[in-house]
């Protein structure tokens, strides 16, 4: 059984979705603010979080960041705000999912399951053939035991980031459109995922890339795409 970890101030909001995932099947965690999530993330094995933005004491950016520093775990972020810069400021911050309130339940569930099987597919070991290296030039993946590293230094990525850059590197020289890379990672139709795939995009080159703004690997085709260089 899966555990999830939901964090909201709203008590009403927290027990419509303990009601919905426990009906799937999961094991549900309730905290009302980011230092009882924390909480909670420190003595439990947790493989997913639902935080609410806007919460009294740590709020949900703040949790997020403080989860990111040692846990790639997913993340969907519930928010009020519809505009895209609190989207992406999610994004920004570690979060692998974001969904506006008020929201369908359903929908939030569909989103569960979709960030909890691409990450139980990336962590699962027995699953994957053995001397799976994929290189390009000081860039290297490891796709048996998810290590990247960059001229041998160990490059820490959420499990979408992992997915694209795997992506790329193991069809190198190839672009790929925003919307083949969101289909792809998402395994869901592309419908305004500009910002979505960019802010991810952002992140890998920001570890991946001695100067993020003269990329060596992760570069952009104007108009067309992403690809990786071939070294």
């Amino acid at each position: 059984m899966q555990t999830i970890l939901v964090c909201d101030d709203d008590r009403q909001i927290v027990e419509a979705i303990d009601i919905y995932l426990t009906g799937e099947g999961y094991k549900v965690i309730k905290a009302y603010d980011g230092f009882e999530a924390l909480e909670n993330l420190e003595k439990n094995e947790v493989d997913l979080l639902i935080v609410d933005v806007m919460m009294p004491g740590l709020d949900g950016i703040r949790t997020t960041l403080k989860v990111r520093e040692n846990s790639s775990i997913p993340i969907i972020i519930l928010s009020a705000k519809s505009e895209d810069a609190d989207k992406i400021l999610g994004l920004n911050i570690g979060a692998d999912d974001y969904i506006t309130k008020p929201f369908n339940p359903l929908e939030l569930v569909a989103r569960v399951k979709s960030q909890l099987r691409r990450y139980t597919q990336l962590g699962n070991m027995n699953q994957q053939m053995e001397g799976q290296v994929y290189k390009c030039g000081g860039l290297q993946i490891n796709d048996d035991n998810k290590e990247v590293t960059v001229d041998g230094d160990p490059i820490k990525l959420t499990p979408i980031e992992y997915n694209i850059l795997l992506l790329l590197v193991k069809n190198a020289g190839k672009v790929f459109s925003i919307d083949e890379i969101y289909e792809q990672i998402w395994n869901e139709e592309a419908i305004g995922a500009d910002n979505t795939v960019a802010v991810h995009i952002r992140h890998i080159r920001e570890k991946i890339e001695i100067n993020p703004r003269e990329p060596k690997y992760l570069k952009v085709v104007w108009g067309v795409g992403y690809k990786i260089e071939k070294q």
